[in-house]
């Protein structure tokens, strides 16, 4: 059940608030002064707190305010009054509050300034559960390259450089951005993430920048956008060469101007955030490509930070292992099973095209299906995905000499382009596409033509 503090003077607005907001099964708690609201909030650690402005006693609203901001960050603090000037307004949105009521209050405006609080309160705590999942993860090996990743990671974290992190599915880009943030001086502060991929692309400029209610259909209140939640911290936009080019260009000027306005509303807001951005896509041949902005690619690629992949550092496997099956044993509290060094081997021979995501996962597996023994090299062989072939290194046909149809060389030849393609791109059929210079569709009617075994995207 959501909590409010209301801290008010008058007895009368203390029970009338706390009557409708009991109606709409919000838990209540109330008191008569800015020091007793202080106290009951450090006690309770309410979800929204709605504070009178002008109060007598040592603490009056905005000195509360200051208090309340100080100790619990993350409550948003919903001022109230009735003489007080727009000056005053201003000075408690600079203290940190979330919004402002006039007296008399209108049930209406209380539930709707309460809902939007508690959206924020909501996307604060999830903002900090990943902050804490990620923080708690670990960046394990010692090759030559992780080395390095680790070295560059602790020169440029404590500056507030914009950083571009690079490499394949799985290879672990949002743990170098949890990383980067954690030795910053923006360290307690939020840490806030952006799936750009996951994102309609109608609605990019909300998720980003906010609305405000009525903003458009739909828009029943106030939203709070993800730069907003991620003042004075880290913005980690993960997969930003997937967005739109109208959405590049807000973000290129929310960079720049270091302001937003939310979807509807006309009143710059001064942003504080740092910016770390991943993708897996090269970004200079989507420049090339026209499908991602130059100048946006400048202002992010400040610090490039390229991630190898798995198959790249095979000396890491073991240390990956042994990390994931204690992971795994922690969670289950459940014996996890011994490696064989064939096993191991036989782990170290496989592509990974999933990189350490899919380790993980095939750590996983076997600790459940292995749970008290060994894992031998048939075991692993046996959950392994089968590899694809690599025709990369097989020739392409040579017209001279063929007893062959035009028709056969030609679909030889095509297999073989295709086949190349979904090698370098791990598999995947959108990035083959894009490789080969066609759409998704084509290329997967084209493989069904040729027999080729279509995959995940």
């Amino acid at each position: 059940m959501p909590s409010v503090l209301i801290v008010d003077d008058e007895p009368n607005i203390r029970r009338m608030v706390a009557a409708l907001l009991g109606t709409e099964g919000y838990e209540v708690r109330d008191a008569q002064d800015g020091a007793s609201g202080v106290a009951r909030a450090l006690e309770a650690e309410p979800d929204v707190i709605l504070l009178d402005l002008m109060m007598p006693g040592e603490l009056d609203g905005m000195a509360a305010l200051a208090r309340v901001r100080e100790a619990l960050p993350d409550v948003p603090v919903v001022m109230m009054s009735g003489r007080a000037g727009l000056s005053d307004a201003v000075k408690a949105t600079k203290l940190g509050a979330f919004n402002f009521l006039e007296k008399p209050l209108s049930p209406e405006s209380v539930l709707l300034a309460l809902a939007s609080a508690m959206e924020l309160r909501e996307a604060r705590r999830e903002a900090k559960a990943l902050r804490a999942d990620l923080l708690g993860g670990e960046m394990i090996g010692d090759s030559p390259s992780m080395q390095q990743v680790r070295a560059l990671i602790d020169r440029v974290a404590p500056s507030d450089a914009r950083v571009l992190i690079t490499g394949e599915s799985g290879t672990g880009k949002e743990l170098v951005a949890a990383a980067i943030h954690a030795g910053s001086p923006r360290r307690d502060r939020p840490f806030v993430r952006v799936n750009c991929a996951a994102i309609p692309r109608d609605l990019v400029e909300s998720e980003m920048f906010g609305h405000e209610r009525g903003a458009f259909t739909g828009a029943t209140d106030r939203r709070i956008g993800r730069f907003e939640l991620a003042h004075r911290g880290t913005l980690f936009l993960d997969e930003v060469g997937d967005l739109g080019a109208e959405a590049q260009a807000k973000l290129l000027r929310a960079i720049e101007a270091k302001e937003i306005e939310r979807v509807g509303g006309g009143k710059p807001i001064r942003v504080d955030v740092r910016i770390v951005s991943a993708t897996n896509k090269e970004l200079a041949r989507e420049v090339a490509d026209g499908g991602f902005r130059e100048d946006l690619l400048f202002r992010l690629n400040v610090i490039p930070i390229p991630l190898p992949p798995l198959r790249e550092r095979p000396g890491d496997v073991p240390a990956l292992v042994r990390h994931f099956s204690a992971l795994h044993r922690m969670r289950t509290g459940r014996p996890v099973p011994a490696w064989s060094d064939d096993a191991i081997a036989a782990l170290n021979r496989y592509r990974w095209p999933g990189n350490v995501r899919e380790l993980a996962n095939i750590v996983e597996r076997l600790a459940i299906l292995h749970a008290g023994r060994s894992v031998t090299e048939s075991d692993v062989a046996a959950v392994l995905p089968v590899e694809r072939a690599r025709p990369a290194a097989a020739p392409l046909p040579d017209p001279t000499g063929l007893d062959q149809s035009l028709s056969d060389t030609l679909d030889e030849y095509e297999r073989v382009l295709i086949a190349r393609a979904l090698s370098s791109a791990a598999g995947n059929v959108a990035e083959a596409a894009r490789r080969l210079k066609t759409d998704r569709p084509n290329l997967y009617r084209r493989m069904r033509r040729l027999g080729i075994p279509v995959g995940n995207e």
